[in-house]
């Protein structure tokens, strides 16, 4: 936990038991894989990161974010610069009395001149927002960012922090401490990268939950930033040990089917604009922003798609203008049935999918050199339901979705969340060679093309 000062009063005496209450988060890092500096990260959603060999996959050392910036949590899906330093978000709970959604940085490269070499230990907290609740903060999975804003967004599926803390000694699980309050707003908070602060206006929409931001970027005085979002936290609730039997994909179902959404919030609000008014004029898009009494502005979206999760881009195009989505195609089940590619401005789409096939998070790869946003090709793990088939690494052509290649392997293995493709460049820049034990345990290949 982040520990807080001396307390001085009887409800900082309260909150600092709290704190130390609060146990350990799970260290099972099977979410996503981080690039930072010349290392590689298996990460989960709490302080706890894996170090990793990307030759052979072997795990190294458990690492706490703790040690280099106070949160408890912190999202597995963190962004990367031209320059390739590290921005992610995690939670701090208690700290000083505070429970705070902290941005942090992870500089790619170390001076010369530093004694430290390791990127974490010169961590910095970029900016912080206070949660709206102090035992109950929102829970989140990713954020936006464009080339001069972060986008977070403070949704109403919240971490109960009293439950949390006692859940050991009742017997149940994390998840359980977890509501959604179909009540409550979501606040859409802007921060500026250039002051490291928060914009002034307060931005709001309905109450949602959203896994997976898509992108995000800038246009004429306005930021854009597209998401998957849910009516209800009904995804999360599927996934109990009681609901994954053999009859998981039959009787799976979802009370909101996932849905691709587009928001538009003005950077700079006219004062004299009339309540009531949308105070969005960009062409390209019908998402409206009204003008409220108390000046603060609600965000209506345009809704682009249904039925689709795990999104991913070129990330060439992160927090810039762009125009393909790769995801996977889920409708009222949360297993995916195919591979879609979604053009978000002519709104048309391409697929691929097969009987009794699964496949993992789409993995776009460019074409070294290319100069068109989707020249490259796209990599999924696929599953497949008939025992007699065998899981394959799936390679399509990412301009007409046309299968290229499979790779089958003889192993029994489970649907894929989130991966990473590592060019052999950055493998081998500036690392070690492996041990005789990893050189032992090591498959036959030159590149580990996908984690």
């Amino acid at each position: 936990m982040a520990y807080p000062d001396p307390c001085k009063n009887i409800f900082s005496k309260a909150f600092s038991y709290l704190s130390h209450t609060i146990p350990d988060f799970t260290d099972n890092c099977l979410i996503n894989i981080m690039k930072c500096g010349e290392d590689f990260y298996a990460t989960t959603e709490t302080n706890y990161i894996r170090k990793i060999n990307p030759h052979t996959l072997e795990t190294l050392e458990k690492v706490d974010y703790r040690k280099f910036v106070a949160v408890n949590l912190a999202t597995a899906h963190p962004h990367y610069d031209e320059a390739g330093n590290v921005l992610n978000m995690g939670t701090s709970i208690m700290d000083k009395g505070k429970t705070k959604y902290v941005i942090f940085k992870i500089p790619a490269t170390v001076p010369e001149d530093k004694k430290e070499k390791n990127p974490l230990k010169h961590t910095e907290v970029f900016c912080s927002i206070t949660s709206r609740s102090l035992l109950s903060p929102s829970y989140y999975h990713s954020f936006g960012v464009t080339e001069n804003y972060v986008i977070f967004l403070e949704q109403p599926f919240k971490l109960d922090i009293l439950k949390m803390s006692t859940a050991y000694i009742r017997g149940v699980n994390w998840a359980s401490c977890m509501a959604f309050h179909k009540e409550d707003k979501t606040y859409i908070h802007i921060i500026d990268q250039r002051t490291r602060k928060p914009v002034p206006t307060k931005f709001y929409t309905d109450p949602m939950v959203v896994f997976h931001h898509v992108n995000a970027y800038e246009e004429d005085g306005c930021l854009l930033f597209d998401v998957i979002a849910y009516e209800d936290s009904s995804l999360y609730q599927l996934f109990y040990l009681a609901n994954l039997n053999q009859d998981f994909e039959e009787n799976s179902r979802l009370t909101s089917i996932p849905t691709l959404r587009r928001f538009a919030v003005p950077l700079n609000v006219d004062k004299n604009a009339e309540v009531g008014s949308n105070l969005i004029k960009l062409a390209s898009t019908t998402a409206r922003a009204l003008k409220e009494k108390d000046d603060q502005v609600y965000c209506q979206p345009e809704l682009l798609y249904e039925g689709l999760e795990l999104p991913r881009i070129n990330y060439a195009h992160n927090g810039k203008r762009y125009r393909y989505i790769f995801a996977a195609e889920v409708q009222w089940s949360p297993i995916p049935t195919k591979i879609l590619k979604y053009d978000v401005l002519t709104k048309s789409s391409l697929k691929w999918g097969q009987e009794h096939c699964w496949p993992a998070e789409p993995l776009f790869v460019p074409t070294p050199g290319a100069k068109d946003e989707d020249d490259g090709i796209i990599l999924s793990a696929i599953v497949s339901t008939d025992p007699q088939k065998l899981p394959f690494l799936l390679i399509l052509d990412a301009k007409s979705f046309t299968e290229l290649a499979r790779a089958s392997i003889d192993v029994e293995m489970h649907l894929d969340l989130h991966g990473l493709f590592i060019p052999d460049t950055d493998c081998n820049t500036g690392k070690q060679a492996p041990s005789q034990e990893e050189q032992d345990r090591a498959p036959d290949c030159h590149a580990a093309p996908q984690i």
